[in-house]
């Protein structure tokens, strides 16, 4: 361990951020409402999430978006980036949606709920929680098959170790604001 980071057992290296700055992220639209319930606000959302993590420095390591919300893991080097990150991805896609859809001073996001991760198991168990959401919401039998998910990606791209060693730990018993009733994209 060097600088508070611990080294993953496994080749290409990775490293968790034991003090403090990975986190899994979970945010609802107002009133649960299907905002995004076409592939095209999907895609729009997905790629707002992508523009805001790089513009703010935050590295995505999950993610699913839905039609009423989308739960992220993600690591940042200054948590405190976190609110930003999250305030600006809301004002542009709350923005876009409303000009889409016709309805200015609509408000579209509810909250957000963080959770700080500070050890590997419950890193791990967050990661497999994002990767399957979309099997667990009825939306898909096989989560690589949803485009607006991370598991393809993580399938292809991550390192077959460190896929084993992340679905192989249990996620059904963590706590993860998502009570939500989805909807297939409409198109």
């Amino acid at each position: 361990m060097a600088n508070g980071l611990t080294r993953w057992p496994h080749a290409p290296a990775h490293f968790f951020d034991a003090r403090g700055g990975t986190y899994v992220v979970t945010s609802a639209t107002c009133r649960k409402q299907h905002h995004f319930n076409s592939r095209a606000k999907l895609d729009l959302l997905q790629q707002a999430i992508f523009d805001f993590a790089e513009r703010n420095g935050v590295a995505l390591e999950a993610w699913a978006v839905f039609s009423n919300h989308y739960h992220l893991v993600a690591r940042l080097p200054q948590p405190a980036k976190l609110a930003t990150f999250v305030n600006r991805l809301h004002s542009f896609s709350s923005r876009k949606m409303n000009d889409i859809d016709g309805t200015p001073e609509r408000r579209v996001w509810y909250q957000y709920w963080e959770t700080r991760l500070t050890y590997e198991k419950s890193y791990f168990a967050r990661l497999h929680y994002v990767h399957r959401n979309p099997v667990h919401h009825g939306l898909v039998r096989a989560a690589t098959a949803y485009p607006w998910c991370s598991a393809a990606w993580f399938e292809t791209e991550a390192p077959a170790s460190f896929r084993k060693t992340v679905l192989s730990v249990p996620c059904d018993a963590i706590r993860i604001a998502d009570s939500f009733e989805v909807e297939a994209p409409s198109d």
